[in-house]
């Protein structure tokens, strides 16, 4: 009897956590809280297409991600505000899961605007993406071999 209970005490327990959480605009199904700017889950939902890739790639699917982002990114990206030296973005991949890519990085990315390495905004050690970005840190592992891409001074968020 007490083993049967226990699933049942398990479900009630995760639906009193969860319920509360979707309701008020928590996870999606794919592993997106736009309230709280985050996502968390496997590499495949992030292009919000549950297919066992990521854009069309099986290489990185299985990798758990998580990503953050700054208010002001959120409301240039989504809300047509104007960018600003506070957006920023945090990516984080980990490849050693079951079937993952075994391969672990960090990036962090901050909004420095188009004129990029003229920019007030830029660090020295990063490097320009998506035209207005800069990457001010790039690090991870691969085939066991740990290395910087870049790591720009200073790697903190917010004006530099």
């Amino acid at each position: 009897m007490k083993r049967a209970l226990t699933p049942l005490v398990l479900s009630v327990a995760v639906a009193l956590v969860l319920v509360p959480v979707v309701a008020l605009g928590g996870f999606d199904q794919f592993g997106y809280n736009y309230k709280a700017r985050i996502f968390v889950g496997p590499a495949d939902g992030v292009d919000r297409v549950l297919d066992s890739k990521v854009w069309g790639d099986p290489t990185y699917a299985n990798d758990l991600l998580v990503m953050k982002w700054s208010k002001a990114w959120d409301d240039a990206r989504f809300n047509g505000a104007p960018w600003t030296p506070d957006a920023w973005t945090d990516n984080e991949w980990n490849g050693n899961v079951p079937g993952g890519s075994g391969e672990v990085w960090h990036y962090k990315i901050v909004w420095v605007g188009p004129a990029l390495k003229s920019s007030p905004y830029w660090r020295p050690g990063g490097y320009a993406v998506w035209g207005e970005f800069e990457v001010i840190m790039d690090q991870g592992t691969s085939d066991g071999v740990h290395t910087w891409f870049t790591h720009a001074i200073p790697t903190g968020y917010g004006p530099g």
